[in-house]
């Protein structure tokens, strides 16, 4: 007879697909250790069994178009913060698509975005980001320069989309079909993942950014208005990354 530690590795290293046989070989055994990690494994089956039922839903939009061969999700990272640019993100994935646990990338931990990101660009059917500066932020507004980093993002991919779907905006200066999805980075896989793509990019690049201006502490607070940035910022005056529209107040 196997011991409970034995029993518990067992089941720790097994693969989703295998706990079903595990629970229902060791769910007769009546020790007391052994009952609790059956329970233990049971609802870990019952979380990813719910994840794959989330995961369905978010494939509503891309079943409701699939008559369109590549369906491109598009979403932005950074309109809000003092410093950076702004990021979108385009991801064509494929038809067949089974990655779990995209989601809009604000409700994903550091970790796990980091995960889904590398999952992301080897699945997806084509990827690309684009960027707007500061300067550029500056000279034509926020939400004109969000346009123009979604439509270099898009000008990147190949194969081309045959229908994009956005979050919440109509590009324009856009040809190809668009469909505005409001809170579209939780309701669509699609922008969900290009959610992830943006926000990734654009926090490793505010990582970069820190080593060159350590002051404002832009790794940790990727470019927003937190206290330490707005007190560096005060101290210290504006960077060349800083956004010179977005910091009248503080300078």
């Amino acid at each position: 007879m196997k011991s409970t530690k034995e029993i518990k590795e067992l089941f720790q290293a097994a693969c989703i697909d295998k706990l079903p046989e595990l629970i229902k070989e060791y769910e007769v055994d009546e020790r007391a250790g052994i009952q609790k990690i059956v329970i233990s494994a049971q609802k870990r089956l019952q979380a990813y069994e719910k994840e794959l039922q989330r995961t369905e839903q978010l494939k509503s939009y891309e079943k409701q178009y699939a008559k369109y061969r590549y369906i491109c999700g598009i979403d932005e990272v950074g309109r809000g913060p003092l410093a950076g640019p702004v990021v979108a993100g385009a991801v064509i994935l494929p038809k067949d698509c089974d990655i779990l646990y995209i989601n809009d990338s604000k409700q994903l931990s550091e970790k796990k975005r980091e995960e889904l990101y590398d999952i992301i660009m080897k699945e997806a059917v084509a990827c690309a980001v684009g960027y707007a500066t500061p300067e550029r932020i500056d000279k034509i507004n926020i939400l004109q320069a969000t346009y123009e980093a979604m439509r270099e993002a898009i000008g990147k991919l190949t194969p081309s989309p045959d229908i994009l779907l956005n979050d919440a905006v109509t590009i324009p200066g856009v040809s190809i079909r668009q469909i505005p999805i409001i809170k579209g980075d939780a309701k669509s896989i699609s922008i969900g993942a290009a959610s992830i793509i943006a926000k990734v990019t654009r926090d490793r690049l505010m990582v970069e950014y820190d080593k060159v201006f350590p002051e404002y502490d832009f790794a940790g607070n990727k470019g927003y208005g937190s206290a330490t940035h707005i007190e560096a910022l005060k101290k210290y005056g504006p960077t060349p990354i800083h956004r010179r529209s977005f910091i009248k107040n503080f300078v």
